[in-house]
């Protein structure tokens, strides 16, 4: 089976993704899939689905199946309409962490990260961190980024949820990501190749020096200087096309 075919779990190979579907929504079981009430008003009351209409189910773990958009009275369901069928994963997990900063933007770094397939986002602390997510902020704010990927994985039709997690400092990453190296965004560093799979991106007064000499690694994503929410998507993008063979490294 070629990489990233689908895998089905029943009869029938199955396409991913759809083209006809409406939408996707994850569900907790795909062979009795129960709309969450936001899923359930986003299909009902903002794309104003038709009954009959096709729906993705996923359950966040690369299983997925063809679903019929449906009423019974008023409350809105899903009828299975295809066998269960199974994304692989597209290969060696990429991992991107990222030190927040103000306003929205980590919630736009978390939807970017995740509608270009990376599979585990970072939350970090850095000696240089401006923003400070400390006891329950730092809870709801991890719960809200979690919120925005799982949109973001339905809207660009991922089967596979990305984990969202607070990753301590530099060094708590570097023992969840081994035995790969934790390389660091910076632009004194080497060009990235498709052996690096996991990079931190800094806060917008950069890495500290002792950080910076602590790293396995630097990794340059550019000559100029650039804003942190931009360097977290620019590395995603160039770590996943090379994972995926959309870029190759000479």
């Amino acid at each position: 089976m070629a990489p990233g075919a689908p895998e089905p779990d029943g009869p029938g190979p199955g396409a991913w993704p759809p083209a006809s579907a409406a939408a996707q929504v994850f569900v907790a079981d795909l062979d009795a899939p129960v709309l969450g009430a936001p899923d359930a008003h986003h299909l009902t009351r903002v794309l104003r689905l038709r009954p009959g209409e096709q729906v993705v189910a996923a359950d966040g773990e690369g299983g997925w199946r063809s679903c019929r958009y449906a009423l019974a009275g008023t409350t809105p369901t899903l009828d299975p309409d295809g066998p269960r069928c199974r994304q692989p994963p597209a290969g060696a997990p990429v991992t991107i962490g990222f030190v927040p900063v103000k306003g929205e933007r980590p919630e736009w770094v978390v939807q970017k990260l995740t509608e270009l397939g990376v599979d585990r986002i970072a939350v970090l602390r850095s000696r240089r961190s401006v923003v400070q997510w400390e006891g329950d902020r730092r809870d709801r704010a991890l719960e809200r980024l979690r919120r925005v990927a799982r949109e973001a994985a339905a809207q660009s039709r991922r089967a596979r949820l990305p984990e969202v997690t607070d990753a301590g400092g530099l060094g708590a990453l570097a023992v969840a990501v081994a035995p790969a190296p934790l390389a660091l965004a910076d632009r004194t560093g080497v060009a990235p190749t498709p052996a690096v799979r996991a990079l931190a991106v800094g806060p917008e007064g950069g890495w500290s020096d002792d950080e910076r000499e602590g790293a396995a690694l630097l990794v340059r994503l550019g000559p100029g200087v650039l804003r942190a929410e931009t360097a977290a998507v620019s590395a995603a993008a160039v770590l996943c096309a090379l994972r995926d063979g959309v870029l190759v490294n000479p």
